[in-house]
């Protein structure tokens, strides 16, 4: 049955996310390429501003000297906008003009004349600033500098941008991830119960409504193309062994008129009879497998069971034969658990698994039956300290005439555990082999029966 898995187990929403969080890294990616290049940009117009500045200073320098330079800058102070820094010291390190009283802590003065190569960057109050400090000839140390605020303030607001749009993108794409997610679940979900049914043994399951034109809908149709092969091929198989058995069992009986009317060799009489009843239990076996196959998943001919008192009244037939046997028995039975089931098929189960324990345990050996409500369900377990199944054989556990080479000694045909798997089936109920150290354990989940008030 399908149950509720984690999201980290889905793989559509795995899938989804890994799709979301790409086009994210490639959305970031390139707005952070578009925000160098805006960077790039921007500093290499401040740049180009500083070193139009430098070269005005320098043609005017060329004019009067040092003269011309303080009356352009004291000029340009009366004007300043707060963009750019001018300052001109004399060589004993006194302002002769500028924006500021004077020169910024920590900057010296790197180079010669008005080249405006390698400018320096530095923060004072709080602002950078792009600059160029000269000493011109005759010791002057020469400032000049641009703000970079406004290119910061852009860039901030471009950053502002980008981080809204990556939530943005990264919101859109978790929508559509899920919604593609939901859609492509939808669909595997139709199939995975479909699948669950059929596990269930309901071959003749199919999936409802029209098939689209698209991957889903060609799979649905493999699919149940698969199950028509499946139900057809398993439908001849088992009428096969339904004719075998039903038209042996007639001759066999037969047979068995015919040896009590033998007289004189009773020994060799008695052999044959019990081969004979052997093999017409083997073919009875077969018969109730099919029938109970035939009949799972139907639910008709199911009414309200007290599978407490099933289980007393079998465990109270069979448990002084194991303590004959020198078996420890024990059994805990909650009362008043009802389910929707065939009394006699239940008691059938329960009489082939404890039977099957009698005969594979030795003295000393424990058996045990417990039967407990489970959520939504009945717990049943039945368990012997027995050799247990050899783990070759666990998988092909409940197939028909499974037995291991150690048993062919003992009476059997290896049809007991087919036998319970398909009066499961009828009921709708779950078998499971939990592993163990010692013996064999058996549990069998039964659909509980829900009894209104």
């Amino acid at each position: 049955m399908t149950t509720a898995r984690p999201i980290a187990a889905r793989a559509t929403l795995r899938l989804a996310a890994a799709m979301a969080l790409a086009v994210a890294i490639l959305s970031l990616s390139a707005m952070v390429l578009q925000y160098r290049l805006v960077e790039s940009r921007l500093m290499s117009a401040q740049q180009d501003l500083l070193a139009a500045d430098l070269n005005g200073l320098a043609a005017l320098y060329d004019q009067r000297r040092i003269i011309a330079l303080r009356q352009a800058i004291d000029y340009r102070a009366t004007a300043a906008t707060g963009e750019e820094m001018l300052l001109l010291l004399d060589r004993n390190g006194a302002t002769l003009a500028g924006t500021r009283p004077e020169w910024p802590a920590n900057l010296a003065p790197a180079g010669e004349g008005f080249t405006s190569e390698n400018p320096t960057t530095f923060t004072e109050g709080g602002t950078r600033w792009l600059a160029v400090a000269r000493t011109l000839p005759g010791g002057f140390p020469l400032l000049v500098a641009r703000s970079l605020q406004p290119v910061d303030d852009t860039l901030a607001a471009l950053r502002r941008g980008m981080f809204a749009l990556l939530g943005a993108l990264l919101v859109a794409g978790a929508l559509v991830g899920w919604l593609a997610a939901r859609s492509v679940m939808t669909r595997i979900n139709r199939i995975n119960t479909l699948a669950d049914r059929v596990a269930e043994g309901q071959l003749d399951a199919r999936l409802p409504g029209i098939r689209t034109a698209d991957e889903f809908g060609l799979l649905e149709t493999h699919v149940h193309a698969m199950l028509d092969r499946i139900e057809n091929l398993n439908r001849a198989t088992h009428r096969l062994s339904d004719t075998i058995a039903h038209e042996l069992r007639t001759p066999l009986n037969r047979m068995l008129q015919k040896l009590s009317r033998i007289e004189g060799q009773d020994d060799l009489t008695a052999d044959l009879k019990s081969e004979m009843r052997q093999a017409i239990r083997m073919f009875d076996s077969l018969l109730d497998i099919s029938r109970a196959e035939a009949d799972a998943g139907t639910g008709g001919g199911l009414v309200p069971v007290d599978l407490s008192a099933v289980a007393t009244e079998v465990w109270d037939l069979y448990d002084p034969l194991a303590e004959d046997k020198g078996l420890l028995t024990k059994a805990q039975i909650t009362p008043d658990l009802h389910i929707l089931g065939d009394r006699n098929l239940i008691a059938q189960v329960l009489s082939n698994l404890l039977d099957n324990a009698i005969k594979y345990c030795a003295p000393g050996d424990r058996l045990t039956l417990d039967l407990a409500p489970d959520a939504d369900r009945i717990l049943m377990r039945v368990a012997d300290t027995g050799p247990g199944l050899p783990d070759d054989l666990k998988p092909e556990a409940f197939d028909r005439f499974t037995r291991a080479e150690r048993d062919r000694s003992t009476p059997g045909h290896g049809l007991g555990l087919a036998l319970v798997r398909a009066i499961a089936a009828r009921h709708g109920a779950r078998l499971t082999l939990p592993p163990t150290t010692r013996g064999f354990t058996l549990e069998i989940r039964w659909p509980r029966l829900q009894q209104s008030d």
